[in-house]
C-alpha cells in the first residue's frame, strides 16, 4: 500500500523521535551508572582510607598522647560500620583484637607491628578496590562515549540524508507543477509532468497531465474553427466602408481594415502588434483619434476633395474587464454636404424673406395710422393680426439667420468694453409691452457699479432677450420676473429669474439642444432654436450658460461673461 505525504512526514518525524528518544534512555542509563559507581567511589572506599590514616597518626602518638587511644577507638568504630569489600571484616576484626591488647597495655613492637600490618590490609583493599571501581567507571563512561557517538553518527546520517532528500521531494514536484502551469499558459498543452510516485504527488501528476491533454485536444478540435471565424470576422472588417482600427489593452495594434489603411497612409502589416503611441508619433490623424476627445466631424482631403468623417470609439468588454478599444471613422461627406446646402438654403431663403416681411410689417402699421384713414373694428383686428404674424415671421428669420452662423461656424463678433447695465437696460426695454400685456412686474437687482465685461453687446443683448422673451411667455399673469447681476472674481453673471411652471429635470440636459421643445409647455410658434442660439453666442464670447429649475416654482437662466481688461 502506497504512503501519502502526510504518512511519510509522519514517518520521518517519528523515527527523528525514536532516536532521539533511545539516545536519551541510554545516556540517562549511563549517567546513572556513573553516578552510582562514582557515589561508591567517593564514600565507602574513600571513608575507609581516611580511617586507616587516622588510626596510623593514632598510633604514631599512642605512647605520647593521652588522646590517641580515643582517636584511634573512634576511627575503628566507624571502619567496622563501612565495611565495603571481601577480605575486609577479616582484616577488621583481628585489627579490633589487636587494639583491645594496645588498650590492655600491651606496647610491644611486635603488637604494634601487628596493628600496623592490618591498618595496611585495610588500606590496601579499599586502594585496591577504589582503583577497580576507577577503572570501571571508566571503562561505563568509555563505553557510554562509544554507545552515544555511534548512535550521534547514525542520527547524524539519518538527519543528512532526511534534510538532503526530504526537501527535494517536496519541492521538486512542486517546481515541476510550476514549470507547468508556465507552459500551460503560455499555450504549450504539450507538457507533461512524470513522477514516479504514489502518493498525491503523483495524482497531482496525473491530474495535470489530463489537463493538458483535454487542453491540448481542445485547443485542437477548435483550431480550424476559430481560424476560419477569424478569417470570416477580418474579412467583414475589411469590406466595411468605414475606417476600423483595433487595440488591446495594452494599447498595441491588432488591426486595421483596407478603408484606415488608404485614410492614414499606414500598412497593416507595419502597424499590427506596435505600441498604438509609437505608431500616432508619425501619424497626426492617428494621434488625433487616440486622444478620444474629437467630437466634431474630421475633415480630410483625400483625391483632391474634401471628406467628413465622424469619429466613434468604443471600449471592449469581455466579462466585466477591458480588453481593448475600438476606433471608428465613419463616412459622412454625404450628409455634411446636405447639412450645407440646408443652411446655405436657410440662410439665402431667411435673408430673402427679411425684406418683404419687413415691407408688410410697414404696410400693416401704415393700414393702421388713421391720417391714411379710418378702419372699421373688423379691418384694425385684421392689421393687428397681419403685425403679429410678420412679427413672428421676422423674428424666426432672424433666428435662421443666427443659427446659419452658429452652423457655419462663422459667428461674428463684435467685442468691446460694455456695461452690464446698459445689457440689462436696453433688453428689459425691449420686452417692456410685452410684459405690460400679462401685467407681469420687471425687477433688476443689481450693484450700483459693476465692472465692464468684454462682449458683443447686440448678440448678448439677444440672448437676454430672448431669456426675458421665454420668462414672459411662460409665467401666469401678475407675476414677477427678476433680473439679476452680481460681480464675481473673473466674471459677471446675470440670471432671469420667472415663476412659471418650471422644467422637469429629466429634460433640463436637453434644454439647450437645437430644436429641442418641453413636452406639453412649449408653444406652438416656438423654433426650439432660442436657448441653442443663446448658449453658442455666449460660448463663443467665453461664457456659459445654465439652468435650474423647479416644476410648478419655475425656473432660474444664468449666464456668465469675462470681465473687460
Amino acid at each position: 500500500m502506497a504512503l501519502t505525504i502526510k504518512s511519510k512526514i509522519t514517518t520521518g518525524i517519528s523515527v527523528f523521535f525514536v532516536l532521539l528518544l533511545t539516545v536519551s534512555a541510554i545516556a540517562i542509563y549511563f549517567i546513572n551508572i556513573l553516578s552510582s559507581k562514582t557515589e561508591n567511589l567517593l564514600t565507602a572506599n574513600y571513608n575507609t582510607i581516611r580511617y586507616c590514616s587516622e588510626m596510623s597518626n593514632a598510633l604514631n602518638n599512642i605512647n605520647t598522647g593521652d588522646n590517641a587511644i580515643t582517636l584511634f577507638e573512634k576511627n575503628l568504630t566507624a571502619q567496622e560500620h563501612n565495611i565495603t569489600e571481601p577480605g575486609e571484616a577479616e582484616a577488621t576484626t583481628r585489627l579490633r583484637q589487636y587494639f583491645d591488647y594496645l588498650k590492655a597495655g600491651d606496647r610491644s613492637d611486635t603488637l604494634f607491628h601487628k596493628v600496623y600490618k592490618q591498618i595496611y590490609a585495610i588500606y590496601r583493599l579499599n586502594q585496591l578496590a577504589l582503583e577497580h571501581k576507577n577503572t570501571s567507571a571508566l571503562n561505563t563512561a568509555s563505553d557510554a562515549k562509544v554507545w552515544l557517538t555511534a548512535l550521534a553518527t547514525l542520527i547524524i546520517l539519518i538527519s543528512f540524508t532526511i534534510t538532503l532528500n526530504f526537501p527535494g521531494y517536496i519541492a521538486n514536484p512542486i517546481r515541476m507543477l510550476t514549470e507547468g502551469i508556465k507552459e500551460i499558459a503560455q499555450k504549450n498543452y504539450d507538457k507533461r509532468i512524470y513522477l514516479d510516485s504514489d502518493d498525491e504527488f503523483g495524482e497531482m501528476a496525473q491530474a495535470f497531465n489530463v489537463m493538458a491533454q483535454k487542453l491540448y485536444e481542445y485547443e485542437h478540435s477548435n483550431l480550424s474553427k476559430l481560424m476560419f471565424e477569424k478569417k470570416r470576422v477580418e474579412t467583414i472588417i475589411n469590406q466595411m466602408e468605414d475606417a476600423v482600427i483595433g487595440v488591446d489593452a495594452n494599447n498595441k495594434v491588432l488591426f486595421i481594415n483596407h478603408m484606415a489603411e488608404g485614410l492614414f497612409n499606414l500598412k497593416e502589416a507595419a502597424v499590427v502588434n506596435k505600441y498604438a503611441p509609437d505608431v500616432a508619433l508619425h501619424n497626426d490623424l492617428f494621434r488625433t483619434i487616440l486622444q478620444k476627445n474629437v467630437k466634431q466631424p474630421l475633415k480630410i482631403i483625400t483625391g483632391k476633395k474634401e471628406h467628413y468623417f465622424f469619429v466613434d470609439n468604443r471600449t471592449v468588454f469581455s466579462e466585466n474587464k477591458n480588453i481593448g478599444e475600438v476606433y471608428t471613422l465613419r463616412d459622412i461627406t454625404s450628409f455634411k454636404e446636405l447639412d450645407i446646402s440646408k443652411t446655405n438654403l436657410l440662410a439665402t431663403i431667411s435673408h430673402e424673406l427679411k425684406t418683404p416681411i419687413s415691407s408688410i410689417k410697414m404696410s400693416s402699421r401704415l393700414m393702421s395710422d388713421e391720417r391714411i384713414g379710418s378702419l372699421n373694428a373688423e379691418q384694425k383686428e385684421l392689421a393687428h393680426n397681419i403685425d403679429e404674424d410678420a412679427e413672428r415671421l421676422l423674428r424666426l428669420t432672424g433666428e435662421l439667420l443666427n443659427m446659419t452662423q452658429v452652423e457655419t461656424g462663422n459667428i461674428q463678433l463684435k467685442l468691446q468694453r460694455v456695461s452690464p447695465i446698459d445689457i440689462v437696460n436696453n433688453s428689459v426695454q425691449a420686452v417692456q409691452v410685452q410684459a405690460e400685456q400679462k401685467n407681469i412686474m420687471l425687477e433688476i437687482h443689481c450693484a450700483a457699479t459693476l465692472p465692464h465685461v468684454l462682449a458683443d453687446a447686440d448678440k448678448t443683448s439677444w440672448v437676454l432677450i430672448n431669456l426675458l422673451t421665454n420668462a414672459i411667455k411662460y409665467s401666469a399673469e401678475g407675476t414677477k420676473t427678476i433680473v439679476n447681476i452680481t460681480s464675481q472674481q473673473h466674471l459677471v453673471q446675470f440670471s432671469v429669474q420667472d415663476n412659471g411652471i418650471g422644467i422637469e429635470e429629466k429634460y433640463l440636459s436637453k434644454i439647450f439642444d437645437r430644436y429641442f421643445k418641453v413636452p406639453g409647455a412649449t408653444q406652438a410658434s416656438s423654433t426650439g432654436l432660442g436657448l441653442a442660439i443663446s448658449k453658442e453666442f455666449i460660448e463663443a464670447q467665453g461664457g456659459n450658460i445654465s439652468v435650474k429649475s423647479i416644476p410648478g416654482k419655475g425656473s432660474i437662466f444664468v449666464f456668465s461673461l469675462p470681465l473687460y481688461k
